[in-house]
């Protein structure tokens, strides 16, 4: 077996690093559009809420230090500014030896930026990707950039992120669900996912017998495959494909947020320089050997990796296995998983208000979200990798018929409709009253089915619904005045 060493990985890294960079570009400007609304000084969830209840050693954020929304606006854009630099790889540019200086510079401050995010964010954060994002971020730190290899210890490490992150997936789902078992889970999935995009349809109505495939396919590239990253050239490589092939699927029938494309980004890290240039049109790479400097910083990373593994993998062997969980609070090593349980029918929130003092059915109107249906004439649309996080969270709520202790942020965000709150507008597709905010609004609890084939022909409509119950009575802005925390009414 052949011994690979830093000049077989310079393309890989150079892949790496763009598609990462590409991630990040995309998390930040979620951030800069999403986080004051949901998660500022006037959010569903004030950041002044974090401040009180959390220490810093708990969840380091700059936003603990300075809970502004100045700065937090500052904070997001600074984020996409790094990641275009990251991503025209700016740092390959420079004269030696500062290539690796920048490099070093420019991910170190990507990370810590992100994880303010994150660590202030909670619940609207709260999502395996999240960490997945930070943990891998802080590999791409000793990456290192210019001329010379990168060390070949932190390809090793990402390809341990990437095991943990299938393997993790694989295991929670044969301990879970007992459609992952009988396999019939994809006889729900691709209706009831949390946001469904223009091809879900389809794959929902593929044949059974297709589905059962599916799930057992699922298993081999979870459970099997990931032992491949650890192989020799050509099987690495082998694994690599099956996972990116599988990913790339995930992608074209459902909105994971960048689950999946991080997941394809992991996976070049089970690739070689020598197979790249098999597979593309490159010529072959001649990098420098890694500076010492750099190779005893991967070293001592190694060793702080292994030594923080231990409970991941303790986790992860245990019959009561915790997914998407954390271990430290900069989300160094972590444990994922996804889907382990299967919801059976797909509950929607629709949010309706009226200006009429004794309103009928036809006085209520509805207001629209950018990934939740609600409109049954409406295509799912496509936004992975771009992260919709009040449309993530209303799909959780939607699970419960009266909201629940995780959506306590629900009275906010309707008090805030009530007021035509610019912020809270911001994070939905459509406000029926662009003039005056409405007098009451309520919230209908539906279940939502895909149109057969046939009822798609005859009426064009991708979905038919069913009213299951009220989830909200219908409210004024004086019901709400005594519940809405420390949220400001105008």
């Amino acid at each position: 077996m052949e011994l690979l060493g830093a000049q077989d990985y310079w393309y890989v890294r150079f892949l790496l690093q763009r598609g990462l960079a590409i991630i990040y570009l995309a998390a930040f400007l979620v951030a800069a559009r999403q986080f004051r609304p949901l998660a500022g000084e006037d959010g569903l969830l004030p950041i002044e809420e974090y401040v009180e209840h959390a220490t810093f050693r708990e969840r380091p954020s700059m936003f603990y230090v300075v809970p502004s929304d100045r700065v937090i606006g500052v904070a997001a854009w600074a984020g996409v500014g790094l990641a275009l630099l990251a991503l025209f790889g700016v740092p390959y540019l420079l004269p030696e030896p500062w290539p690796i200086v920048a490099s070093v510079g420019l991910w170190a401050a990507m990370w810590a930026l992100y994880q303010s995010f994150v660590n202030a964010g909670r619940i609207f954060y709260g999502f395996g990707w999240e960490s997945m994002l930070l943990e891998t971020g802080f590999l791409a730190i000793f990456l290192g950039a210019g001329s010379t290899g990168p060390p070949v210890l932190v390809i090793w490490l990402v390809k341990w992120v990437l095991f943990r992150n299938m393997f993790g997936a694989g295991l929670i789902k044969i301990r879970g669900d007992d459609c992952w078992r009988d396999l019939t889970c994809l006889d729900h999935h691709y209706e009831t996912q949390p946001m469904p995009n223009p091809l879900s349809r389809f794959a929902h109505h593929l044949p059974d017998r297709f589905h059962r495939v599916e799930v057992l396919g699922n298993h081999v590239v979870e459970l099997a495959v990931p032992f491949l990253y650890f192989a020799p050239q050509p099987y690495a490589a082998v694994g690599g494909v099956a996972t990116i092939g599988f990913q790339l699927w995930l992608m074209l029938t459902g909105n994971f947020s960048w689950l999946n494309a991080l997941t394809i980004v992991q996976g070049v890290a089970t690739f070689s320089d020598g197979v790249l240039t098999r597979l593309l049109p490159l010529p072959e790479s001649a990098p420098a050997p890694t500076p010492l400097p750099l190779s005893v910083a991967a070293a001592g990373l190694t060793l702080l990796v292994l030594a923080m593994s231990v409970r991941p993998v303790v986790n992860v062997l245990s019959t009561s296995q915790v997914m998407n969980t954390s271990f430290d609070p900069l989300h160094l090593v972590n444990t994922y998983g996804a889907f382990g349980s299967i919801t059976k029918n797909r509950y929607q929130l629709i949010v309706e208000g009226t200006r009429a003092s004794d309103p009928t059915e036809d006085d209520w109107q509805p207001y629209e979200f950018y990934g939740q249906p609600v409109r049954t004439d409406e295509r799912p649309p496509q936004w992975a990798p771009y992260h919709l996080r009040l449309d993530w969270q209303l799909w959780f709520a939607a699970m419960r018929p009266r909201p629940g202790p995780r959506q306590r942020w629900f009275t906010a965000f309707l008090a805030g409709l009530l007021e035509n709150d610019p912020g809270t507008l911001s994070l939905i597709r459509c406000n029926p009253f662009p003039d005056a905010p409405p007098e009451r609004i309520r919230v209908r609890r539906f279940r939502y089915e895909f149109t057969t084939p046939g009822e798609r022909a005859e009426t064009g409509d991708w979905w038919t619904r069913e009213l299951v119950g009220t989830y909200v009575q219908p409210v004024s802005r004086s019901d709400l005045r005594g519940g809405i925390g420390r949220r400001r009414m105008r």
